[in-house]
């Protein structure tokens, strides 16, 4: 993997920046606190998101004073270009992921953990490992010399992807285990079904299905032989049946003969009855007639019609009935008249006495408004002497001001600027602290390197070195810089006297917003007051307008009351006319509609007449056919009771009881043997079926024989494949240690390779051992800090060439990146960790990127950044610049 270029927008220090890496060398150089170490964690922030921030958050990241961030990286792989964008937004008071994309060369994957996801992959390492492997983070330069045994085993089997075969053999042993498990579950179900087939096989089936089927065919045979009776005994009861049936239908029919007979008989005196009496209503019907008649007569001499013809009286009826109809119009009219008056009597007189009520609230509400109206005013009062006093105050809080060293309504942005001044003294305090802490380290090593007689700079017996004098210059470097850092903290503590008093000044601003704003609130509630108290005002006089005008309108309208009594008395006596006149119609009506009556009731009566004479004729043609069918009848009876034979009825009686006696007792044998064959015939399904679950156990032994035997098989492979990667993963580690042993050896040779040390021996369980060229030996803990350093990474530098060799081909790994690597190391040992740069430039490592503030890196650089940090806006920049010219000085 290579870095091609990364962009960052407010990440951290950094408002705005862009930077492309080359291949080679690029050393990052700039004095402590410059931003030089977030150029580093920004590419690795955009490879793995929040995963990079350890204990921090998102909220970090976002420069200070603004809501949103963004990272891109460009980066080649494997000969491949990708593009990683992330953007980060403040929600509230949290930030959060607004964007992450990564382009790869077929596609385009969205989301931070489906990123985070494809970097782990495309890498073969998550964030953990990037950091054990290529990233060498400040600070953490000795983390693998101090990590137990154990844990620099599983960093580097892990970077190994050594880890994975152990999840492998575990993954085998729990396979094993669970196959160890269904075998014995199996096994048990074997040994069940041979005891099941063993006690099927002991009750001789087949022997018992034989026996069972000759019985049940016996018994059919006995079945078969009373049918056959039985049909016959049923063929008897039929024929006998039918000729009692024939005897008993033929006595039913001459039952019905006399019957008929005697019906007929009746019927006829009934309708000779019927016509004597339509003889005598005829009589009645034409003396009725008669009666209309006279008094048809009558009604024509008191209507003054000459005749009784229809169509004069229906003239006299059309006549008479729309005279009726007008009175009725006429009546109603006079009648809605009467109702409409008399309402608006009722409601004329209801409104005055509404009105009245009205006046008299009117007038107490007025009465009111007076009482409010001495209220409002002293209210107002009130007001205008709260805002009398809040300008006061006002004025003297903006005096507050005078004498101050900004104006109103600059002093929050003055302590800001002092705020961000201060900040930019602590950063500097503790860029200090960190340096003087660096050299109290030089310090105390050198003078340990002193009592033991050796160079506290190059660590050489003092003998054979002429550099004794460093430690006098370490400690005039310790002494300016304690003064330094004295003289900055001095300035902090003005700057926090400075702040105390711009605080102070924040507060009276906001006093002033406080009062002006109460004072604003008071003038509008003493503009509404005015507003309101005029208003009220207005109310009462129209209140007082409104009670006279509500009693002169009670008055008209009781008046009006009075002048509408008059013409509802008019209204009745044209009322009672009208009615007068409409019962002498009425009576008129009625005469004529009962003359009209009378016409109607003669045509009926005539045409009743003539139907009960159609129906005498009728009744006397009737009763002549029914004489007719009763001698009919009566020869037929004589001819039924000619054909009785008592002797075959007899016989036939007899038969039908012998054969129902047989039948009702060969129902019950059969059924007997019905019964016994179906038991016979259950029992031999019993014995088949059990036949048939024999076979079936049969089977299943056969099939759980053969899937234990399957599963003995299967154990015994995954107990293989167990050993088999247990095995795998100690040889892999073997090969590696040997190799990683090797290339530590050539590193550190590079490094040390005229000093006192001859080798370095790795064991199988990553224990490290140093060999002095007098073959005494040390820990790593034993050597001195800068050894120690240069020790760290030049185990981290094989590491990297061994994961970068691979074990079947070189493998495409992240550039090596070293964050401040000098920090324990003093100007001897800076000399010997650029010769470990320049060595694995050499090896072929492709792209490697140092952040320091050292000077004397800057020469092992192909390409040189500088970061600088503005002091008035606490943000960085950085620069292409210059590396030096000529080969790499070699050391002292």
């Amino acid at each position: 993997m290579r870095v091609d270029r990364i962009r960052l927008l407010n990440f951290k220090c950094y408002d705005e920046a862009e930077l492309g890496l080359e291949r080679g060398v690029t050393v990052v150089h700039g004095v402590n606190g410059s931003g030089k170490s977030t150029l580093l964690e920004a590419v690795f922030f955009a490879l793995y998101g929040s995963k990079a921030l350890d204990d921090r958050t998102l909220d970090d990241v976002i420069t200070t004073g603004e809501d949103e961030s963004e990272v891109e990286l460009w980066f080649t792989h494997d000969g491949r270009e990708y593009h990683i964008e992330r953007h980060l937004k403040l929600r509230g008071d949290r930030a959060t992921t607004a964007k992450c994309v990564l382009e790869t060369p077929t596609e385009t994957i969205e989301g931070a953990r489906d990123v985070r996801r494809e970097v782990t992959e495309l890498l073969r390492m998550d964030a953990d490992a990037f950091v054990n492997c290529a990233y060498v983070r400040q600070g953490e330069v000795n983390k693998l010399i101090h990590a137990s045994p154990s844990d620099r085993q599983d960093m580097i089997d892990d970077l190994l992807q050594l880890g994975a075969l152990e999840a492998y053999r575990e993954r085998a042993s729990d396979a094993r285990l669970g196959v160890k498990t269904v075998l014995d579950g199996q096994q048990e179900v074997l040994e069940d079904l041979r005891k099941q087939v063993e006690q099927k096989e002991g009750k001789e089936l087949h022997e018992r299905l034989n026996g069972l089927e000759s019985r049940q065919n016996d018994v059919r045979e006995d079945i078969d032989h009373f049918e056959t009776q039985r049909e016959q005994a049923r063929t008897t009861l039929e024929r006998a049946e039918d000729v009692l049936e024939r005897h008993a239908e033929t006595r039913e029919e001459v039952a019905t003969l006399e019957d008929e007979i005697e019906e007929l008989r009746s019927k006829i005196s009934e309708t000779e009855r019927k016509r004597e009496n339509a003889k005598d209503e005829i009589r009645d019907l034409e003396d009725r007639r008669e009666e209309l008649a006279a008094e048809r007569d009558e009604l024509l001499a008191e209507t003054d019609l000459e005749s009784p013809d229809n169509d004069a009286v229906n003239a006299r009826l059309e006549t008479l009935e729309a005279r009726d109809d007008e009175l009725r119009d006429a009546l109603e009219e006079v009648r809605v008249a009467i109702t409409e008056t008399t309402s608006e009597i009722e409601r004329r007189r209801e409104t005055a006495a509404d009105l009245e009520p009205k006046a008299e609230a009117a007038r107490k509400q007025a009465d009111e408004i007076d009482a409010k109206l001495e209220t409002d005013a002293d209210a107002i009062e009130d007001r205008e002497a709260k805002v009398a006093d809040l300008e006061a105050q006002i004025t003297a809080a903006r005096e507050r001001f005078t004498d101050a060293p900004v104006d109103f309504g600059d002093a929050t942005a003055h302590r800001d600027s002092l705020d961000t001044q201060r900040a930019q003294l602590t950063d500097e305090i503790g860029d200090v602290t960190a340096d003087i802490r660096t050299v109290e380290n030089a310090i105390e090593e050198g003078e340990r390197l002193l009592e033991e007689g050796k160079c506290p700079e190059c660590g050489q017996p003092v003998e054979d070195s002429p550099h004794v004098d460093v430690l006098d210059d370490k400690r005039e470097e310790l002494a300016e810089l304690n003064d330094r850092r004295e003289a900055l903290e001095a300035d902090r503590d003005d700057l926090d006297d400075r702040l105390e008093r711009a605080e102070e000044l924040c507060e009276a601003e906001r006093q002033v917003d406080r009062l002006e704003e109460n004072r604003n609130n008071i003038e509008q509630l003493l503009a509404e007051k005015r507003e309101t108290l005029a208003e009220r005002r207005d109310q009462r006089e129209q209140l007082r307008e409104d009670a006279e005008e509500h009693e002169a309108d009670a008055e008209s309208k009781r008046a009006t009351a009075d002048d509408l009594e008059d013409e509802v008395a008019d209204h009745r006596a044209e009322l009672g006319a009208i009615n007068t006149e409409r019962s002498e119609i009425k009576d008129a009506l009625e005469s004529l509609q009962r003359l009209a009556d009378i016409g109607d009731e003669r045509a009926d009566l005539e045409t009743e007449i003539d139907t009960l004479r159609e129906r005498r004729r009728d009744w006397q043609t009737m009763n002549d056919e029914r004489r007719e069918a009763l001698s009919s009848k009566r020869d037929r009876k004589r001819d039924l009771e000619s054909e009785f034979d008592d002797e075959r009825v007899v016989s036939a009686r007899e038969n039908k009881q012998n054969a129902e006696n047989y039948l009702e007792k060969v129902d019950a044998k059969l059924e007997e043997l019905e019964e016994k064959h179906a038991n016979l015939q259950n029992a031999i399904g019993a014995a088949e079926r059990e036949l048939e679950e024999l076979e079936e156990l049969r089977e299943r032994l056969d099939a759980v024989e053969t899937r234990c035997e399957r599963l003995e098989s299967l154990y015994d492979e995954a107990e293989t494949l167990q050993a088999t990667y247990g095995d795998l993963r100690a040889e892999l580690r073997q090969q590696n240690v040997e190799t990683l042993e090797r290339l530590l050896n050539e590193t550190f040779e590079l490094v040390y390779q005229n000093d006192s040390y001859a080798a370095i021996d790795l064991d199988g369980e990553y224990r490290l051992t140093v060999y002095q060229k007098d073959g005494e030996t040390l820990e790593p803990e034993q050597l001195s800090g800068g050894e120690r350093a240069l020790f760290n990474l030049s185990l981290r530098c094989a590491i990297y060439r061994l994961l970068a060799e691979g074990v079947e081909g070189t493998a495409p790994l992240p550039p090596l990146i070293l964050d401040e690597p000098t920090v324990f190391l003093d100007s001897g040992h800076v000399t010997q960790l650029v010769s470990l740069v320049e060595s694995m430039r050499d090896l072929g490592v492709e792209q490697i990127v140092v952040v320091s503030h050292d000077e004397e890196l800057v020469g092992a650089a192909d390409s040189l950044v500088r970061i600088e940090k503005d002091s008035t806006s606490n943000r960085s920049r950085l620069e292409r610049g210059e590396p030096p010219e000529g080969e790499l000085l070699a050391s002292d």
